[in-house]
């Protein structure tokens, strides 16, 4: 109270030094490294300086208070370590893909929808459902009347399928192509 009425500064050194270790304690036990840790505790104690006169002591203890701040200081730290910079993000239209790399995605589209159209209309079904319609396992069980475990199963079997087919078409293009540079 006396650091938010009269800019105490016995006051606040006293919080300071009884609260200052035990902030930095807190951020460090939440995965904050040492440094950030006590760059936070700095702002956490310097927020506690300037807003002093709005702590109100009926609402909580100033330990409550400070540790709130220092939460909310450390989610701002995060926020802040995530998010680009402007100068970082690409500004403009993004370049156009390589040619050949445009022809191996539409080959590859087309031969997962080949493997996807050689699977059996139960696993078919589900897949296009999960993937195409973007519908929840539950969603897809309240639509077909399915169990869900039944659901769950029958996509990851189609799934290994289709992983299988991919995989297999992709050996034999490659042993196509080397075949092609033998001869």
């Amino acid at each position: 109270m006396a650091v938010g009425a009269h800019r105490d500064r016995d006051a606040f050194e006293s919080l300071f030094v009884q609260f200052g270790p035990r902030v930095k304690m807190f951020l460090l036990r939440t995965g904050l490294t040492e440094g950030a840790a006590e760059d936070c505790m700095q702002d956490v104690m310097v927020a506690m300086w300037r807003k002093a006169h709005l702590y109100d002591p009926g609402r909580a203890h100033v330990a409550t208070w400070l540790f709130t701040i220092a939460r909310n200081r450390k989610i701002d730290l995060i926020r802040r370590i995530r998010r680009p910079e402007p100068e970082d993000l690409p500004w403009g239209p993004e370049p156009d893909p390589a040619q050949a790399d445009v022809m191996a995605m539409q080959e590859d589209s087309r031969r997962l929808a080949d493997a996807v159209a050689q699977l059996p209309p139960a696993q078919r079904e589900l897949i296009e459902h999960a993937f195409y319609g973007e519908l929840t396992h539950s969603e897809i069980a309240a639509t077909t009347g399915l169990p869900l475990g039944t659901i769950k199963s029958r996509i990851r079997l189609a799934i290994d399928r289709l992983r299988y087919a991919m995989e297999s078409e992709i050996a034999h293009a490659t042993s196509r192509r080397g075949d092609e540079n033998a001869g």
